[in-house]
């Protein structure tokens, strides 16, 4: 079977929706025989502005949060994936919509499969949310979950042949 979807872009933000997505696309890779790629983006610490100098960027709290946010998606990737399917994983620093779709851009991604979760009310309209920005301005089809997945029975929904 030639499938359309080769890459499968998941963001990972470790919460209990991104990992229920992360399940979900495990399923959905299977099924494909495609390869995940998990991205974490970091959003950089900033020491807050000092009148005479501005913002103050602090690379070593920067390193360190790059390093353990790659053995967390790491160790994520071991438990809930295993050797099911060919895995990849990532960890950005930056703008967390801003870093996924860029990557979804400059490494051919096929399909990002991400959850809705996050800011409601006042805060989702001053902030936005990083799902409604890459549904937006995606390069390529996006999927988007919530959890709990209601309305269908998703493991008897990729079982069906054409």
């Amino acid at each position: 079977m030639n499938s359309l979807f080769h890459h499968i872009l998941v963001p990972i933000d470790f919460s209990d929706y991104s990992k229920a997505a992360l399940r979900f696309s495990v399923e959905v890779a299977q099924h494909c025989n495609a390869e995940l790629v998990l991205i974490y983006v970091v959003e950089p610490f900033i020491y807050p502005p000092d009148f005479s100098m501005g913002q103050i960027a602090l690379p070593a709290v920067n390193l360190e949060l790059d390093k353990r946010a790659e053995e967390q998606l790491q160790k994520l990737a071991e438990s809930e994936i295993g050797g099911k399917v060919k895995v990849k994983t990532v960890v950005k620093s930056g703008t967390p919509f801003v870093e996924i779709l860029d990557f979804a851009k400059t490494e051919d991604i096929d399909l990002i499969i991400i959850s809705t979760h996050g800011h409601t009310g006042v805060e989702h309209l001053l902030f936005g949310s990083t799902t409604d920005k890459v549904v937006r301005k995606s390069p390529c089809p996006v999927l988007t979950l919530r959890d709990p997945i209601k309305g269908f029975d998703y493991k008897s929904l990729l079982q069906k042949k054409d």
